[in-house]
């Protein structure tokens, strides 16, 4: 439903995007991610054909975005960074002229606006000038508007941004209950919303693609993938590091104390399972184990390990 080849994009002398090739099909619920400065926003603003790329092209749904750029953004609900709207309107006024932007005539309008109402839980503030409502009310409009025509495709720049927990729990809902029957593009910050709502994800740095898989894919490149932790008391740490480095499938052990506890980590060699070894030493040993858990992975390490510091994107900038 989204293909990209070759998508660059430059100002001036500096590259904003260096080239992505890119396929989204419908049942996707995409994930992109990077560091500030790593080309998503400019990538998004392409593909929903707001910013001309300077090579390579975009389908959207079979629309060429540069040469049938109506037809592709008709299948598209794009809900941008800040998510603008016309702050003196009512979100019943803002939607009531969205839907007749998008075509919709009589009771059509009030149907539509309805449905999308009740999707993103906005009659609370149904009728309050849109300046006056909060980050995360602004941003359900903002949601609202994205989603009025049912679009095949949607676009979405942080869309749980400025949301409390509830309401992020809400609008994830939405996602994946929309998910089976459009293509999603999800750009965010939080790892967690990767886990909770992705079905792939993609890390980009430096405008280029530097990772593509599954949330479980990549959080096998994790040095805490499988890892294990286990707290237990600080009297009987020192003995429990030196017995679990001597298991010939632990790589190695992190150890933090806190009061009259120790938390030890066992590091894998290999991405190997330690949690039945580990276990068993524990029920062995009778080591009075407070917690023990194994780790599925962490994006952050993923994150950090294949992306480059922000101080060190600004040196090759200087430079």
């Amino acid at each position: 439903m989204i293909e990209i080849e070759g998508l660059a994009k430059r100002f001036g002398p500096a590259i904003a995007v260096a080239g992505i090739d890119l396929k989204v099909a419908k049942g996707e619920v995409l994930g992109f991610l990077g560091p500030n400065g790593a080309g998503k926003s400019t990538t998004m603003k392409m593909i929903t054909g707001f910013l001309a790329p300077s090579a390579g092209r975009v389908t959207v749904c079979g629309h060429d975005v540069e040469t049938d750029t109506l037809a592709a953004q008709r299948c598209i609900g794009y809900l941008p960074e800040g998510a603008p709207a016309y702050g003196e309107m009512t979100p019943r006024q803002f939607l009531t002229f969205i839907a007749r932007v998008r075509g919709y005539e009589g009771a059509e309008v009030k149907a539509r606006v309805d449905a999308v109402v009740l999707k993103t839980e906005l009659d609370p503030v149904l009728d309050q000038p849109i300046d006056t409502l909060s980050k995360g009310f602004k941003r359900r409009v903002g949601l609202a508007q994205a989603i009025l025509h049912d679009p095949p495709v949607l676009i979405m720049d942080e869309p749980t941004d400025g949301l409390d927990p509830n309401q992020k729990h809400s609008v994830r809902k939405l996602i994946r209950e929309m998910a089976p029957q459009k293509a999603i593009i999800v750009s965010t910050h939080l790892l967690e919303e990767v886990e909770a709502i992705c079905t792939r994800a993609i890390i980009i740095d430096r405008g280029r693609v530097v990772a593509d898989g599954t949330p479980a894919q990549l959080l096998a490149r994790s040095r805490h993938h499988n890892a294990v932790t286990m707290t237990l008391p600080l009297a009987q740490a020192s003995a429990a590091e030196t017995k679990l480095k001597s298991l010939g499938s632990v790589a190695s052990i992190e150890r933090n104390d806190v009061a009259d506890s120790a938390q030890l980590t066992a590091f894998p060699k290999g991405g190997a399972l330690l949690v039945e070894d580990v276990s068993r030493m524990a029920l062995a040993e009778k080591w009075d184990v407070k917690e023990l858990y194994a780790e599925p992975g962490r994006l952050d390490d993923v994150f950090r390990a294949i992306t480059t510091h922000d101080a060190a994107r600004a040196r090759e900038k200087r430079a």
